[in-house]
């Protein structure tokens, strides 16, 4: 199977680029994001307009119960079987998102590689820690010291991930990372050809955030925020209380910070994101990066989809790969 991905930060332009480039090449979208496919975490998730969905069909949105964790694997598998069903129809899959972790676990196949089963009395011991007064920080802070990258692609939060690396440390002596990297192919059923949206001024970038935020904020995300929080989802599941968007408005709504200040919290929040998700991307082998201006302003969809289609042809074609 050939597949196309567009990534890049959050927004960045990534959605505009795949539609654009879905309707040349007859293409469909597969979300590529971690809490888009969350159902009812609509507006703070920046989700696909109805005038953006009606331009093709978009798959793996709305697939997962907000009140519970949806994994990386998860997401592979269900992918996986979307992959196929698009391409038996005769479309091109065009991944787009700015959850790296995902398009890995679609784009290699992960194993443990001979890692240990759980421990189940190691797993309780470390797994109590966490409920102890600056436990999670501490679980965390081991994690660091030990496996560095496994600490860097885990939230702090995620309790479950930060003690299954440690046990695994704990059990072999080895860590999480390195069995990973022994264990990852790359996956022989998917061909993939990724473009990743660049800025050579950050500037713009940044504005473009804080447009975003605006709007969502005068789309509803507050009231969005309040009905979430009041049916528990947050407390629910830890991963969708840590999404950007949600849990700095919760400050606004319990009090502890103004509207205004939220706001801003959300703006430098998102921000920061965005350099983490560059970060992620810069390493990530064979991606094909494509600027989203020039001489100080933004280049319109039409215009990176006309850079990239000969390449995407070709590919298509058969007559280059991805690399």
């Amino acid at each position: 199977m050939k597949a196309v991905a567009v990534v890049g930060p959050t927004a960045g332009g990534k959605t505009a680029l795949s539609l654009s480039l879905a309707a040349a090449i007859g293409g469909e979208i597969l979300c590529c994001d971690s809490m888009q496919v969350y159902r009812r975490m609509d507006i703070g998730t920046a989700k696909p307009t109805a005038a953006e969905r009606a331009v093709c069909p978009h798959h793996l949105f709305d697939i997962a119960d907000p009140a519970k964790p949806f994994s990386a694997a998860e997401y592979a598998a269900c992918a996986m079987q979307t992959l196929r069903e698009v391409t038996a129809r005769g479309a091109v899959p065009v991944f787009c998102g700015g959850t790296g972790l995902y398009l890995d676990a679609v784009r290699t196949l992960r194993h443990m590689g001979g890692a240990p089963q759980g421990d189940p009395a190691l797993r309780e011991r470390l797994t109590a820690e966490a409920q102890t007064p600056a436990g999670r920080e501490a679980l965390f802070a081991r994690l660091q010291a030990v496996d560095p990258d496994a600490a860097a692609a885990t939230h702090p939060n995620n309790v479950r991930r930060v003690v299954r690396a440690l046990e695994i440390y704990e059990l072999t002596g080895r860590t999480k990372t390195s069995f990973d990297q022994a264990a990852a192919t790359l996956n022989p059923a998917l061909d993939l050809l990724i473009f990743g949206i660049a800025y050579t001024d950050r500037s713009l970038l940044y504005a473009r955030i804080d447009a975003r935020v605006e709007q969502m904020l005068a789309a509803g995300l507050l009231e969005e925020t309040r009905a979430l929080a009041a049916a528990g989802l947050f407390t629910a599941n830890g991963t969708a209380a840590q999404a950007i968007g949600y849990k700095e408005l919760l400050a606004a709504l319990d009090g502890t910070a103004t509207v205004d200040e939220a706001t801003e919290r959300l703006k430098t929040a998102t921000r920061r994101y965005a350099k983490r998700q560059m970060t992620y991307f810069r390493a990530m082998p064979g991606v094909h990066w494509i600027s989203a201006d020039r001489d100080g302003a933004l280049r319109a969809p039409q215009e990176l989809t006309e850079e990239i289609l000969p390449s995407v042809r070709a590919f298509l074609d058969g007559a280059h790969t991805a690399g």
